[in-house]
């Protein structure tokens, strides 16, 4: 039996899942997609009153799309550790704060580290980088 340890995982661990209003705008729904949208698993920030639009660069990020749901609501995780991608060469430092970045063509969506001589980026940085081994998969934990 393999052992478990030789595997490093935080996805899901203190995972706390709130309901959101989507903007129908950086966000859609599509019944072809995987959890309803193709923005799933794409960090997202407050853009009104109980909604929330992909997060656009240097934004505050309050978590991680998980689904989208016909009604235009959408299951957010806010809390825990969670994959998150970094931004296109976006500056991924551990422990370091995050906040909204760019992927490729533009796409929000994505994180990066806070940059620390910008006082409005580090105002609004959240959670702390765990792991950016994998760019794709940045492990930050709010």
């Amino acid at each position: 039996m393999a052992d478990r340890r030789d595997q490093v995982r935080f996805e899901g661990i203190d995972g706390v899942w709130a309901t959101y209003k989507i903007d129908n705008s950086t966000i859609t729904y599509d019944a072809t997609k995987t959890n309803g949208s193709a923005q799933a698993g794409m960090a997202v920030t407050l853009s009104g009153d109980a909604t929330v639009a992909l997060a656009g660069d240097g934004e505050a990020v309050i978590g991680k799309l998980v689904l989208v749901e016909s009604d235009n609501k959408g299951n957010v995780q806010v809390g825990g550790y969670m994959e998150l991608p970094g931004g296109d060469g976006a500056t991924l430092t551990l422990g370091a704060g995050i906040v909204g970045d760019l992927g490729a063509g533009a796409a929000k969506g994505y994180v990066r580290a806070a940059a620390s001589a910008t006082a409005a980026e580090l105002l609004v940085a959240s959670g702390k980088i765990h792991d950016a081994s994998d760019t794709t998969a940045v492990v930050v934990k709010f």
